[in-house]
């Protein structure tokens, strides 16, 4: 029954809905933004770059920002799935700190066995934090938040990140609860999205949780936690074919942004720009809790339920989170 009715709500969604993102030429009013958040569907703006104050070549940002935290894998993979000796884990980066100039000459290399990735996800550059944080050098030189999504949503960004890497690091498929604001200040991101309504066909299952950590070598080595396991969608890369799912492609370049409404679903990849980089900010805005909205979201992604998942042996030991 519920892969019936999974099946219909897909195919009444696309029915109704095209196989392609809108695309608006400059910044909306927020009168026209409300509309798009009524409709939720992934908007990419065009001409409508990320007002900074200074340009943020590596030069500037080696000079004006210290240490950083960053992520670190030997797959370019954070918070993604891994097979490890015959089981798959859902695994965490290494978190470790070095200077911002250290950062972007590691995007630099080609040769390196270990990928590094920014993506701290803590509100790194929003207001007041960016000024006593790791970000303080250049925390003013952008808004504080996207004027016109502000005064559409009533409110003042929840959090806003900075993402700095190169080609090599991917984004695995999920989805977040955010109304989400995302701008590419200099390279390429790639997103691979699918509707909430199409969630089910990711196949979320609950994964044994691990984490790379340097060894006495200085290696990094798989750690397992022990009694903890994670839900995540059981596809490794969204990029390829999941009928009857029916993907949507958006490329966000420099000088561009997009909305990504709650709930829909993304894999992300990265194109550098010519030295080498992919840096972007993007602005997490919640999303309404009232209404109807979270209720069917959280129904849709209900109908994807990982019951009987292939780590049942993990469930059954009540190590389930």
């Amino acid at each position: 029954m519920t892969d019936t009715i999974a099946y219909r709500i897909l195919q009444e969604y696309q029915e109704l809905n095209a196989e392609e993102h809108d695309v608006f030429d400059g910044p909306p009013t927020p009168i026209e933004f409300l509309r798009m958040i009524h409709i939720s569907r992934p908007v990419l703006f065009e001409n409508c770059p990320l007002d900074l104050r200074n340009q943020w070549t590596d030069e500037y940002l080696s000079s004006r920002v210290g240490d950083v935290q960053v992520a670190i894998t030997p797959d370019g993979r954070a918070d993604a799935l891994l097979d490890h000796e015959g089981r798959t884990y859902f695994v965490e980066p290494s978190y470790e700190t070095m200077s911002m100039r250290q950062l972007l000459r590691s995007l630099e290399s080609e040769d390196s066995s270990e990928i590094v990735y920014l993506q701290s996800q803590n509100n790194n550059l929003g207001s007041g934090v960016a000024k006593a944080g790791e970000f303080e050098g250049i925390g003013s030189d952008l808004p504080i938040d996207v004027s016109w999504a502000s005064e559409a949503l009533g409110r003042q960004p929840d959090a806003v990140n900075i993402w700095i890497g190169n080609h090599k690091s991917v984004t695995s498929v999920h989805s977040d609860p955010y109304e989400n604001i995302y701008s590419v200040a200099r390279g390429t991101k790639i997103f691979t999205l699918y509707p909430p309504t199409e969630g089910w066909c990711l196949k979320e299952k609950h994964y044994p949780h691990a984490q790379w950590h340097r060894d006495q070598d200085g290696r990094l080595k798989l750690e397992v936690s022990p009694g903890k396991t994670v839900r995540w969608s059981s596809v490794q890369d969204a990029t390829e074919p999941l009928p009857p799912a029916r993907s949507i492609t958006v490329i966000v370049r420099e000088g561009q942004m997009l909305y990504l409404p709650p709930g829909w679903w993304h894999y992300v990849q990265q194109l550098p720009d010519k030295h080498g980089k992919v840096i972007a900010v993007n602005y997490w805005y919640d999303m309404e809790m009232k209404g109807h909205h979270w209720v069917f979201l959280s129904l849709l992604r209900s109908l994807g339920s990982p019951e009987g998942d292939v780590n049942q042996s993990c469930i059954e030991e009540g190590q389930r989170i």
